[in-house]
């Protein structure tokens, strides 16, 4: 196998193979990856939802080499066409295996087969084998990567919530909480044959939502509104006050706002408490309307991520 990052590049950007392949359910397919290279992969605090980047050869193509790749190499993959470059998409990490040159990279990733959506993602796990090559950009050790937003700090309480493309976040999020965290986690997923077995602090309670047919969030926001006292009805978004790209964290907003320093909030039913939120754009938009508008949640308390948008495909 071929390492193909520059030793100058501040992260990994390595060829990397499939080393296993398993059928979690209907939905959701396990893949490990493996690479020597992987031995300098690594961060400085827990990996939580720590994002990843996945390049996967075009459809009947190769894939190419990053050999020498500089900081100017993704700008000029995608001035190339798709069909010669292939996609790029983001996953998170739901486990790391072995260490060294033995290390391993576990992704859960989502076949949309329920629903009709699959990707370039979707389609290529579908038929994944032992022996395919992808190219994966991940942490190098030592370096700043960023691609972590569970960022709880002092809340007592931890509330996570994620419809099946944040499923692995949350259930790597999970297995990774100390074992005093109080809490719940809310998991929408397609089919009642997608419900998993996940580690988790006692003190933190998980309930899954399969739709079965049900439409998207239409469990997930009144579960969550109910657990923070909150009336379990959802106001009805309009695609146009969508923002497909819609990723507010305590430090960031997609908006392109500028943090200012934030005034101490005013005292609400949820102090305390640190909301993670992520999935399909108008679900996450409709909670948090709900969450900062009505239940008056101050920013510093939550993190919003669109990490799709139903009928738009995304970049990257």
């Amino acid at each position: 196998m071929t390492a193909l990052s520059s030793p100058a590049l501040p992260l990994l950007l390595e060829e990397v193979e499939v080393v296993s392949v398993q059928r979690l359910s209907p939905s959701f397919v396990r893949v490990e990856l493996g690479s020597p290279a992987l031995a300098e992969f690594g961060v400085d605090q827990p990996l939580y939802d720590q994002r990843i980047k996945l390049i996967f050869p075009p459809a009947g193509g190769a894939l190419e080499s990053f050999a020498g790749a500089d900081e100017g190499w993704m700008q000029a993959w995608y001035a190339r066409p798709a069909e010669e470059r292939g996609h790029m998409r983001t996953y998170t990490i739901r486990d790391v295996r072995g260490e060294g040159a033995d290390t391993r990279i576990v992704v859960d990733m989502v076949l949309h087969d329920a629903d009709g959506h699959a990707g370039p993602g979707g389609s290529w796990a579908a038929r994944a084998s032992v022996g395919d090559r992808i190219a994966l950009m991940c942490p190098r050790r030592g370096m700043p990567f960023g691609g972590i937003e569970f960022v709880p700090g002092a809340a007592t309480r931890v509330v996570l919530v994620a419809d099946e493309t944040a499923v692995p976040a949350a259930c790597a999020t999970l297995a990774l909480l100390p074992n005093d965290v109080q809490g719940a986690a809310f998991l929408e997923v397609p089919l009642s044959a997608d419900v998993q077995t996940v580690q988790h602090p006692v003190g933190v309670t998980v309930t899954w939502l399969p739709r079965d047919g049900a439409e998207l969030g239409s469990l997930l926001a009144p579960a969550v509104l109910e657990h923070l006292g909150a009336p379990a009805v959802v106001a009805e978004v309009a695609d146009d006050e969508v923002d497909p790209d819609l990723w507010e964290t305590p430090m960031y907003s997609s908006s392109g706002e500028i943090e200012a320093p934030l005034e101490p909030a005013p005292e609400t039913g949820t102090d305390g408490v640190y909301a993670w939120i992520a999935g399909e754009s108008k679900v996450v938009t409709s909670l948090r309307r709900a969450l900062v508008n009505e239940l008056g949640m101050d920013r510093r308390q939550v993190s919003f991520m669109g990490y799709w948008r139903r009928g738009v495909a995304m970049r990257s």
